[in-house]
Parts: C-alpha cells; sequence; structure tokens
C-alpha cells in the first residue's frame, strides 16, 4: 500500500517517546523524551506554525500572498518558513543577535528575510526584536503578525496534538509531564490536555537563570532579567502564552548544565539535541533528587543539535565560556 503525503507539513507531529537508558539511571522513574527535531522543520515550533497560519486562513486574518511577520529565537521562524514557501506567503522575522548564524542561514534558504536585533535591551525598547517585528507589521500592508508569545491559538497547538500524542503513547499512565518554557505555549498547551485526562498528574516546568518566569511563579516578583546562552528557553517579559495555573512547581537550571546535558544526551543517548533540551533534561534530574515515588516523567526536546554546531557543541567555545576545563573535560 502506497503511504505518500500531499507535501512536508503532513510530515509533523507523531514523533516518539523515547526512553533514557544511562542519563538518570541512578533513579527509579522512567524517564521518556520526546525527539521534537523529528518535526520537518527540525523543532517543535512547527507545530504551533501551521496552526496559527490555518487558524488565521480559516479567520480571514491571513489572505493570499501576504507577508508572515514575526519576532523569533530561530524555530518558530524556521517552522513558519516552512509553511509560507509551501503556502506561497513572504515571511519576514526579526531574532536578536545572541542567536546561532546557523539560524540565520537557515532561514535564509527558506527565502525568508532577516533581521538580526540587539539581544541586551529591554523587550518594550524599540530596538528590541519584539518591537521591531511590531513595527514591521505596522508597515507592511496586509501583513500578518504571528505573535507567537501572546496568541492563544500557541497554546491551542499544543492542546490539539502534542498533548493528545503523549496521552495515546503512555496510554494514559503518567506521573509528571516537566518541560521547558520559552513563549509558554508547547508547556500550557500540553499540561492542560493532560490535567484534563490524567488524574494527579504533576506538571513541573523548567526555566533558564537570567529569565523572569522562576521568580515571578515563586514570589510573584519581576526580577531584572539578564542575558544567557540557551536559546529558544526563558523570556525577559511574561507572555500571554503561558498560563501559570496548570503550573505545580518550577525548578530552574543555567547554561552550563544546560550545555552539558545536551551534550551527554548526544554521547551517551545519541539524541543529537539542542541546549533548551539539555536545559528540559537537567530540570527533569534537578526535580527527581528531591521527589521520589514518581515512575514515569515525560519532557520535550524542543530541536537539534545541528543548529548549534558552532556554539556548545565546539570544545573551543565553550572553554572560552567556561563551561569546560583546558582538558575538555566537563
Amino acid at each position: 500500500m502506497e503511504k505518500i503525503i500531499p507535501n512536508i507539513l503532513h510530515g509533523i507531529g507523531e514523533t516518539p517517546l523515547v526512553r533514557l537508558n544511562r542519563i538518570g539511571s541512578e533513579f527509579e522513574t522512567e524517564i521518556l523524551v520526546k525527539p521534537e527535531f523529528l518535526n520537518p522543520g527540525g523543532s517543535v515550533k512547527d507545530r504551533m506554525a501551521l496552526y496559527i497560519i490555518e487558524q488565521a486562513e480559516k479567520t480571514g486574518q491571513l489572505k493570499p500572498g501576504a507577508t508572515i511577520v514575526e519576532n523569533t529565537s530561530g524555530n518558530t521562524g524556521v517552522g513558519v518558513a516552512m509553511v509560507a514557501a509551501i503556502k506561497g506567503y513572504k515571511a519576514v522575522f526579526t531574532m536578536p543577535d545572541k542567536m546561532s548564524q546557523e539560524k540565520v542561514n537557515l532561514l535564509k534558504s527558506f527565502g525568508a528575510e532577516v533581521i538580526v536585533t540587539k539581544t541586551d535591551v529591554p523587550a518594550d525598547s524599540p530596538e528590541s526584536y519584539y518591537e521591531t517585528a511590531k513595527r514591521i507589521a505596522r508597515e507592511t500592508p496586509g501583513s500578518f503578525f504571528i505573535n507567537q508569545y501572546h496568541s492563544q491559538d500557541n497554546i491551542a497547538a499544543h492542546y490539539h496534538t502534542t498533548g493528545p500524542e503523549i496521552y495515546e503513547q503512555v496510554d494514559g499512565v503518567l506521573d509528571a509531564f516537566i518541560a521547558d518554557i520559552g513563549t509558554g505555549g508547547t508547556l500550557s498547551g500540553s499540561a492542560r490536555y493532560l490535567k484534563e485526562n490524567i488524574p494527579g498528574i504533576t506538571i513541573i516546568a523548567v526555566d533558564i537563570k537570567g529569565s523572569v518566569f522562576y521568580d515571578w511563579f515563586k514570589r510573584k516578583v519581576m526580577v531584572e532579567p539578564f542575558v544567557y546562552q540557551v536559546e529558544g528557553i526563558g523570556e525577559d517579559q511574561l507572555t500571554g502564552a503561558m498560563d501559570f495555573s496548570v503550573v505545580d512547581d518550577m525548578v530552574q537550571v543555567d547554561d552550563r548544565e544546560s550545555f552539558l546535558m545536551a551534550r551527554r544526551l548526544c554521547t551517551e543517548e545519541g539524541l543529537f539535541a539542542g541546549g533548551s533540551s539539555g536545559s528540559a533534561v537537567a530540570g527533569v534530574l534537578k526535580y527527581l533528587k528531591g521527589h521520589t515515588g514518581l515512575k514515569r516523567v515525560v519532557t520535550i526536546l524542543p530541536d537539534s543539535g545541528s543548529r548549534y554546531l558552532s556554539k556548545f557543541y565546539r570544545d573551543e567555545w565553550m572553554k572560552e565560556k567556561g563551561y569546560l576545563n583546558g582538558d575538555g573535560q566537563f
């Protein structure tokens, strides 16, 4: 029987759950990871990009031949650019200058325009990638602004796809779902579905040091954010796509443990994942150290390591940043 899909967008989703066998073996808990880098655009953001664009088409917000505008750390941009290439839209993205050159080049490969902005500026600065994208959208007739950080469709995308997939893959048996926060959409949407369908499940968010989410969740305090190296996780502002009501607890990790864990995922589990994947698994282990009795947990590996070959997968870069010893040891 032929198994042919109409186009690459039909290849989005249905990523597997993979058991970790070496990392976390000191715990009795079964740790399962969902490698979202197996999506055709290489990240979990493919799901949200397709969902938001198709919803905008249905409601008439997005017209044929229009320009799609978004601020992105790279992965959303790739998902949007892929969808735009197939559907015939133009795409313009703003991206902070801390992001890898691989991501910039990848977006341009899809035919998108990329405007690189300053990283170390307040979110409301006219120079930030948020405000620059908003300005471009305002100045471009007939454009559509994805607005991933505040779109409720970001949450809905994962409520309708990621959450149900996880539920079916574990046959409804799951003690905890643990995931990074970037925009918040992946965690919020998946968690809503899982909470509705698995009584007693615990939802744990993972934030990066330098982001504002952890202190807001723990103490309702807005701390001064600072620049960190992990891409696609954390934020310097609260987002409308983050539903704190579905979160039971939050753990915080830093750049070094994120990058070292990502490298371990590759060398010990054969999972060539990005830095935020390292953050997620480091967060899982940190949570498990203080919480016994969990039989099974699931986390998300948001993207591939291929976008970071010039960064934390290079020993020289890791040594420059102080994440590796001079002899290359962790």
